[in-house]
């Protein structure tokens, strides 16, 4: 193990965490732990973050990029958000949003990977604002980065919860021959049905997620290929290329026109987000400043390429858009499916949509319960000591996952009242999400403080960086606004008002009580290099961490 930890110091060229380190539980009980003898990542975790590792590391190459592409969830999101692109702009809308789009996203996706390999901990990004700003700033930068992620991620999960159950019951009334059409109650129903069921998923322990996670990536790719390849033998009435580049066909409302065009971006930003994901299980990844921001970069350039090769085949085939804008089962995508492909090939293709994203929801609520135990164990959340407990048995936050339950199915009971609120729910979790990755970058830039990890862009980094930032707030501005116009309450855009919600109450919780005890995420413990002490494994706890204590030297 020794020499692991040499191998990590050559590595990151760091100072090595050897010695002997006290951990203390949430009932004032102490732990002591030789980092010689810790494997190398739990070793750096406690010795350079001072957090103590409680999960086991089960991930590797594979199983790690197939969860970063799983978080994307290509071929499924694509279809839930086909009809963005379509009433902005027609077929060139979805086809060069999503080369303009997916640009900006893979500078944000580089800049994020760069972070990680830096600073591999299960806080994501929120952490590295700890590292990046001065000290002063950090509580306060650090709470509003925290929030606005756990926002992003509860409003990304419960979309593609919301899309699950769309594509799930679109099968269903293409089975019936469309004599069979879910209401918005039934929608939501099955939505919060499929919601437990993720949650179940995810009161395994790592070693079965990492199994499951480890085939998805094959699954996606054969399914991808395969519907590509059928949908353009299939079709007898295929558009030309003059169509699908250059057709512009907006019937949003919005003028002029290319503003309308604009809208198109959405469905990128929503596909191609939360790419800390991978952040948020790098203490279950092992060597995880190289495997995860391999992984994040590698996944998005592999869904920024697919994406647009698919969306050219839809535009390619999709016919008139009109009639599959105005399908019966309000599913676009699926509606191609139906009629190209009949109602075998139709069904097939769309259930098999609906476990990519089933994939989707699987893995971001594995990404959402670790960063709710990683921001309780800063105590950024309300009951903090609550959702830090691991579980004995699986060696995972059980109570994190089942509150990630209950919010993701809350926002979505929205939607009995709203369709437009949904959509602000699609809107808001681009928004959030980019917004606190590019917050910690700006700090990046601006402070000077950043000590890259093994991954990083060297002299490309500070304008990929910059053009993250700059991209981000052009999209915002779109993103806020309605997609249709005229402005009523059906056609409102919501993402505004989840937007500020949680920033409203953020900044009382921050004044009521926050400011009193956060400090920002904890601060790297100094480690005695000539200590020696007792042997404690260190590749998984079976207790409880206590949300804000830090590791302590243990005098020799």
């Amino acid at each position: 193990m020794a020499e692991n930890i040499r191998d990590l110091e050559d590595l990151r060229q760091r100072k090595k965490s050897v010695g002997t380190v006290e951990l203390q539980g949430p009932n004032g009980q102490t732990r002591t732990v030789n980092l010689q003898e810790l494997s190398a990542a739990d070793a750096e975790l406690v010795g350079k973050f001072g957090y103590k590792p409680v999960f086991k590391r089960e991930f590797g190459y594979l199983s790690t990029f197939s969860f970063a592409v799983s978080i994307s969830g290509l071929f499924s999101t694509v279809a839930t958000t086909f009809s963005y692109p379509l009433y902005a702009g027609g077929a060139s809308s979805a086809v060069w949003c999503w080369l303009i789009s997916g640009a900006g996203c893979m500078c944000i996706a580089c800049s994020v990977a760069e972070l990680v390999s830096a600073y591999p901990t299960c806080g994501g990004l929120y952490y590295t604002v700890s590292r990046l700003a001065p000290k002063n700033w950090v509580p306060s930068i650090s709470w509003i980065t925290g929030w606005l992620n756990v926002l992003g991620q509860i409003a990304g999960l419960a979309s593609s919860e919301y899309g699950a159950a769309q594509l799930l019951l679109a099968a269903a009334s293409m089975g019936s021959d469309f004599t069979y059409l879910p209401t918005t109650g039934t929608i939501i129903g099955v939505m919060a049905g499929l919601t437990v069921i993720t949650g179940l998923v995810n009161s395994l322990s790592t070693y079965w997620m990492e199994k499951m996670t480890k085939t998805y990536v094959l699954f996606h790719i054969a399914i991808l290929v395969t519907c590509s390849i059928a949908l353009l033998a299939k079709c007898d009435n295929r558009h030309n290329a003059k169509y699908v580049f250059t057709d512009v066909d907006s019937t949003s409302g919005w003028s002029p026109v290319g503003f309308a065009w604009l809208f198109g971006f959405l469905s990128v930003s929503w596909t191609m987000t939360d790419y800390d994901a991978t952040a948020h299980i790098t203490e279950e990844i092992s060597n995880p400043e190289v495997k995860a921001p391999w992984a994040i970069s590698l996944a998005m350039a592999f869904t920024y390429i697919g994406g647009f090769l698919f969306n050219i085949v839809l535009c390619f085939v999709m016919g008139d858009p009109a009639s599959i804008l105005e399908s019966p089962m309000e599913q676009p995508v699926a509606q191609i499916f139906y009629n190209v492909l009949g109602k075998g090939g139709g069904v097939f293709f769309t259930v098999c949509a609906f476990f990519i994203i089933k994939f989707v929801t699987f893995t971001a609520m594995q990404s959402l319960a670790r960063t709710v135990f990683a921001f309780s164990r800063d105590r950024l959340l309300p009951f903090s000591h609550v959702w830090v407990r691991i579980n004995p048995t699986t060696q995972t936050p059980l109570y994190a996952v089942w509150i990630s339950v209950f919010w993701a199915i809350a926002i979505n009971l929205i939607g009995l009242g709203s369709y437009a609120a949904i959509a602000g729910v699609f809107n808001v979790t681009a928004i959030a999400l980019d917004w606190s990755y590019c917050i910690p970058i700006a700090c990046k830039m601006i402070f000077g403080q950043f000590e890259p990890g093994p991954w990083h862009m060297g002299r490309f980094s500070f304008a990929v960086n910059a053009y993250a930032c700059i991209w981000t707030l052009f999209v915002t501005i779109i993103f806020i606004l309605p997609t249709v116009r005229p402005v009523g309450g059906d056609t409102m855009n919501y993402a505004i008002v989840f937007l500020a919600a949680i920033l409203v109450f953020a900044a009382i919780f921050w004044y009521l009580t926050g400011k009193k005890f956060y400090t920002g995420p904890l601060i790297e413990a100094d480690i005695d290099e000539n200590a020696s002490g007792d042997l404690k494994d260190g590749s998984g706890s079976s207790g409880e961490y206590a949300p804000g204590k830090e590791v302590k030297e243990v005098p020799s």
